[in-house]
């Protein structure tokens, strides 16, 4: 059967990597991104490794960006982001992947959708997932294109990059529409096939529960491997996160939670802790606010979601949270917060303000890298573009 070939980008973003697409060179109607997502990443996959098509495997490596004109006057690019599942044929474009946003503002410059002028571009973009404004500041060479080198290293990725900082301008309900959806900064959870936890649940940029470490039996140190070889912990954090779901009003009904499998993502935190990053050097507790660890899709995160980083660091701003009561106590007179995790230190800013008898989140940034891969175009069978 023929192929078709739809030009594409596919790039590395923060600790993730994704396709590209302009959206202009996709069909008119949504309803049939789908199926050409699904096709182009190589999923459904049962032997969970996507080797017929772009992903690797990952949830973190399954992503798919949509960038075109945006009609808002407050923005220079509309942004829609698609979460392709691995192993099921599913593609959920409920939640905002932080880390591939990096990737916008260097396309939109370099693909001539913004022209940028001096050594500094600035790109305003409008997230379509979440209705909320990303603002990319980022260096450009004297050819007009997004600067690629740099000094700055991340945790997760080998070497260095150009510096993108990212400014989420009020993140908070950014699915659910509050930042608190219950109203309640921490409360007890009746959890079906697990009994009641302690949780927080915090829509900052992405909607999450949190839970303390300790609550779940654990140090908050394990590794990626280890949490997801644990049959009985991965179910328990599963009943969490689909409880979490009806109670934040991400949604409905337990089918619907079931089917939204990215959101809410799920997170145990822990205080500051000797640990070990993925590629065996030691993090000092004392460079530490807290640890924390990510479930997202049925997998566990090497690096932490920026969306998710974000949610964290605003519910370690709200005092009496599950994240708040494992920060440390000197982390409030600083500007950003040092989240430990499986891969290192990850530093991330969020204003948080109290206003009245609830909270606000203004604002949270950090910095990121990214690298254009390849640009060309991605070949997917002609079924994926039929009815």
């Amino acid at each position: 059967m023929k192929q078709h070939k739809i030009r594409a980008v596919f790039a590395r973003g923060g600790t993730s990597k994704g396709l590209l697409f302009h959206r202009a060179d996709l069909p008119a109607e949504r309803s049939r991104w789908d199926r050409l997502f699904l096709a182009a990443l190589g999923s459904p996959d049962r032997y969970v490794r996507q080797l017929n098509g772009m992903g690797g495997g990952l949830s973190s490596l399954s992503k798919v960006c949509v960038i075109g004109p945006t009609a808002r006057a407050d923005a220079d690019v509309d942004y829609t982001f698609a979460q392709v599942l691995v192993d099921r044929a599913l593609v959920d474009f409920t939640p905002l992947c932080g880390n591939m946003s990096s990737t916008i503002g260097p396309f939109a410059v370099d693909e001539g959708i913004v022209k940028a002028t001096g050594e500094r571009a600035v790109v305003r973009i409008h997230n379509t997932n979440t209705a909320k404004i990303i603002v990319a500041t980022f260096p450009v060479e004297e050819d007009g294109c997004a600067a690629v080198d740099g000094d700055l290293a991340i945790p997760g990725v080998e070497g260095t990059g150009a510096p993108v900082r990212l400014d989420f301008l009020d993140p908070g309900g950014a699915i659910t529409g509050m930042l608190l959806p219950t109203g309640k900064v921490c409360e007890p959870l009746a959890v079906p096939g697990v009994g009641t936890v302690e949780v927080s649940m915090i829509d900052a940029s992405n909607p999450c529960v949190f839970v303390a470490a300790r609550d779940l039996g654990l140090s908050g140190t394990e590794m990626p491997a280890d949490i997801e070889a644990d049959a009985e912990l991965m179910r328990k954090l599963a009943a969490i996160r689909l409880a979490a779901s009806l109670a934040m009003g991400v949604a409905t009904s337990e089918e619907e939670a079931q089917r939204k499998t990215a959101v809410p993502f799920i997170g145990f935190v822990a205080p500051p802790a000797e640990a070990r990053t993925l590629a065996g050097t030691r993090i000092d507790p004392a460079h530490a606010d807290f640890v924390a660890r990510v479930i997202s899709n049925g997998q566990p995160h090497r690096a932490l979601p920026l969306g998710v980083s974000m949610c964290l660091a605003v519910a370690a701003r709200i005092e009496g949270s599950v994240v708040h009561a494992v920060t440390r106590r000197d982390a409030g007179a600083r500007d950003s917060l040092r989240i430990s995790m499986p891969s290192g230190i990850l530093t991330v800013a969020a204003e948080v303000r109290r206003e009245g008898d609830g909270w606000r989140a203004v604002r949270g940034g950090f910095f990121r890298t990214q690298r254009r891969l390849f640009d060309g175009r991605v070949c997917v069978s002609a079924a994926a573009l039929t009815d």
